[in-house]
């Protein structure tokens, strides 16, 4: 096993510095540019310099008047040893500001993904088990409603619901007017309250692919010989489906779980930008807008960093839910 996981990093180690190399190529032909935005700022003042002599001092400054391959090599080095710079767009360090945003969105992520869990394997399940009947057809076309709603559409309709109509809750932002004035409980509530439709959203645009997925392949594993001689030996219905049948639809259950652990980190764009929630999505797409190299630099590496990562623990997690998978060989 350790020989393995040595392995898989080495050759993930590989992977990132290829993708580092391809995201900074990227960024550096980003059509919208700080620095040009800057210089066309600075230019219009009165007695100012130039707009083309502020680009050059402005590159000079951030590090872009070199070549894209010198300029990937300064970035390693920065990488190496965690040095992210300033973000351009909100002048704070990198760091800073992603640690001030992240949390947001791994609370929001991770309530969503628990809520997915709880709600699409139980359901796949049920419907697998009652193929072709009235609750199969029902989890099956809630899952098709689920799949085929756009992000933006569903959260109008939340919130033309339930905080236009109803009022029940606040158009955008995390927190309340009077937030600063509430007592610690009180401040915790108002910002449930607030991530309370982001969640919805989040859970009801991604829960039906994962149903769908389960259904699908809890529907292979009951028609398996094994499956029907567990049931010829006379075992309770419960004990085949959940014991034997169940347990082998972990594995690819275990590879789409695995693959979520970027998108908890990433956050969810769409979703902030239409609830204004200050999250690691929203902010990543403001700084891409804003041709903010050092903050999109550092976030794409992230996710790349994560995704490796993720496949690498979904690799590893095979070989507790079957016995049979030797991640060694």
């Amino acid at each position: 096993m350790t020989r393995y996981i040595l392995k898989r990093l080495g050759i993930s180690v590989i992977i990132l510095l290829f993708v580092v190399f391809i995201i900074y190529v990227l960024m550096r032909c980003l059509p919208a540019s700080y620095v040009e935005n800057m210089a066309l700022q600075l230019s219009q003042a009165p007695g100012a310099k130039p707009y083309e002599e502020w680009v050059r001092q402005l590159n000079a400054q951030y590090g872009l008047d070199v070549g894209i391959v010198q300029g990937y090599f300064i970035q390693l080095k920065n990488l190496v040893t965690l040095n992210f710079g300033d973000s351009w767009k909100f002048t704070v360090p990198v760091l800073e500001k992603f640690s001030e945003v992240i949390w947001v969105s791994v609370a929001m992520g991770a309530i969503a993904l628990a809520l997915e869990l709880i709600i699409a394997i139980p359901l796949g399940i049920l419907a697998a088990t009652r193929q072709y009947s009235l609750t199969d057809y029902a989890v099956t076309t809630g899952a098709l409603v689920g799949i085929s709603l756009p992000t933006f559409f569903f959260a109008t309709l939340l919130k033309l619901v339930f905080s236009v109509k109803l009022g029940w809750f606040d158009l955008y932002g995390l927190v309340g007017r009077n937030h600063l004035s509430l007592d610690p409980w009180g401040k915790f509530w108002d910002i449930a309250a607030h991530l309370v439709l982001p969640i919805i959203t989040l859970v009801v645009v991604s829960v039906g692919s994962l149903m769908r997925y389960t259904r699908t392949n809890m529907l292979e594993v009951l028609n398996a010989d094994y499956i029907r001689t567990a049931r010829a030996k006379g075992l309770p219905e419960r004990r085949v489906v959940y014991s034997h049948a169940f347990r082998n639809t972990l594995i690819p259950l275990v590879t789409l779980i695995g693959g979520s652990l970027p998108s908890l980190f990433a956050g969810a764009l769409i979703t902030e930008t239409l609830f204004a929630i200050p999250g690691i999505g929203y902010t990543s797409y403001q700084a891409m807008i804003a041709g903010d190299i050092p903050f999109s630099m550092f976030y794409l590496t992230f996710l790349a960093a994560l995704t490796l990562l993720g496949n690498l623990l979904s690799d590893i997690a095979y070989s507790l839910v079957d016995p049979r998978v030797r991640v060694g060989t």
